[in-house]
């Protein structure tokens, strides 16, 4: 993840390649319904931050040159999609296909991480620069004022831009960056637990 990004625009078809294979995750069911709401305006990308960064907080935010990247991908899912396709013939299995409150796991979180995992790892592959935030108390926001119809979900936000000159994630570490990765022995439990 970096968080400083020059305002270069980016190559539409490049993003657009991009966002096709991204969107190529498993899907359960091959339910499809993650979707991405672009927003590679200049207008589109300050009436989000002025959406979810208001110009009074702005002030003391860290990483200021996060705003200039050129483009904002909001990560969309509609969970009553996987409802209605495990209502379907060859799908349908009891309580999957008549409301999300009988899932489990909610697959369209599932699905919707592994369309986030291959945007983000084919942006770096690009040679461009990326970093994935949520929305939390703004989700309500960004869907009325971009028109997202009722029923879909914000995931998440990615910007995507060029790195500003000499920008690394290293150099941008966030309070959490302090926090240890445990050892890969923690984790992995072969055979049994």
């Amino acid at each position: 993840m970096i968080r400083s990004f020059a305002s270069t625009p980016i190559d539409p078809q490049q993003l657009e390649h991009v966002l096709d294979l991204a969107r190529r995750a498993p899907s359960a069911g091959n339910t499809q319904a993650v979707e991405f709401l672009v927003l590679d305006t200049s207008a589109a990308v300050e009436a989000y931050w002025n959406l979810t960064l208001p110009p009074s907080r702005r002030a003391g935010f860290r990483w200021t040159s996060l705003l200039d990247a050129p483009v904002l991908v909001v990560v969309l899912t509609r969970p009553d999609a996987y409802v209605e396709r495990y209502a379907e013939a060859d799908k349908a299995r009891p309580g999957l296909g008549e409301a999300t409150s009988e899932w489990g796991v909610p697959y369209w979180w599932v699905d919707a991480g592994a369309v986030v995992q291959n945007l983000l790892l084919l942006v770096t592959d690009a040679a461009l620069g990326a970093c994935l935030f949520g929305l939390f108390d703004n989700e309500a926001a960004v869907l009325e004022h971009f028109g997202v119809p009722h029923g879909y979900r914000c995931v998440a936000t990615i910007a995507v831009g060029h790195p500003l000159d000499g920008a690394t994630g290293a150099d941008q570490d966030g309070r959490s960056a302090s926090r240890p990765r445990p050892p890969i022995t923690d984790l992995v439990h072969r055979g049994r637990w």
